[in-house]
């Protein structure tokens, strides 16, 4: 299914709880998923808390078709949870044979979020190439604001964010309250290395975007992405060039 930016998914329950349970429900979540120095929960762990504590229609899965480990990971203890794919209209075309994979292959349901205008919209309007002149107005009309009108309605959403991925993201948590779109935001994977990635995506037989083995270890819109030199910053390849290291999607 799709929904266009700007039109709230709705999801297939009402939320059961308001802004102020939630908010301290992910706070006990941080804190005993934390554990004691040195014992932080696995991802299987967070996605088993998750369970307990959320109506699988009430959770959405964020995931940009890099990997399908994610989605994977969660289906286990979340079966049919709703995976949401930003369309931006920018991706690369093995990124669509992912997300083809990822829905034929997975039990999810996969929700296509596309932005409100299409590309050729924003280009009458913004001129062509918005992403080269303002990558920031770009990201925030293609990526943030679809995200958001989606997000609407369900009280937790689980994303593929890892702290080594780069210096802003060394201190991701498992669990935090999501002020901005006002939900519990879960990364269960904060912890692993893209090794560890790889090795479960093997594991599994999980659909994984080929330009992976092609120099690319992320992968974003394609005139944004370019490919990375070993042992380089995984996420120099986005943007390169701009003054510029994340969407606006996690901060």
């Amino acid at each position: 299914m799709s929904v266009a930016g700007g039109t709230a998914l709705a999801p297939r329950r009402a939320r059961t709880r308001d802004a102020d349970e939630l908010r301290a429900l992910a706070e006990a979540g941080a804190a005993e998923l934390a554990g004691a120095e040195g014992s932080e929960a696995s991802a299987h762990a967070v996605v088993a808390w998750v369970a307990r504590h959320f109506d699988a229609e009430l959770a959405a899965v964020a995931c940009s078709m890099a990997d399908a480990v994610l989605p994977h990971l969660v289906a286990q203890s979340l079966p049919g949870v709703d995976v949401l794919f930003l369309d931006t209209g920018y991706h690369f075309a093995e990124t669509h044979e992912t997300r083809e994979a990822v829905a034929a292959g997975l039990d999810v349901r996969l929700v296509d979020v596309r932005p409100a205008q299409t590309v050729g919209e924003q280009d009458a309007e913004f001129g062509v190439e918005l992403f080269a002149r303002d990558p920031g107005l770009c990201c925030q009309r293609r990526k943030v604001e679809p995200l958001r009108a989606a997000l609407a309605g369900y009280e937790l959403w689980f994303t593929g964010v890892r702290r080594d991925e780069a210096p802003t993201r060394t201190g991701t948590p498992l669990v935090a309250w999501d002020e901005r779109n006002g939900l519990v935001k879960v990364n269960p994977l904060a912890a692993w290395t893209f090794e560890e990635l790889s090795d479960y995506a093997g594991a599994f037989g999980v659909p994984v975007n080929p330009l992976l083995g092609r120099g690319y270890p992320s992968i974003g819109c394609e005139p944004c992405t370019k490919p990375v030199a070993a042992g380089d910053d995984p996420r120099s390849g986005r943007w390169a060039g701009l003054a510029k290291t994340e969407c606006g999607l996690h901060g």
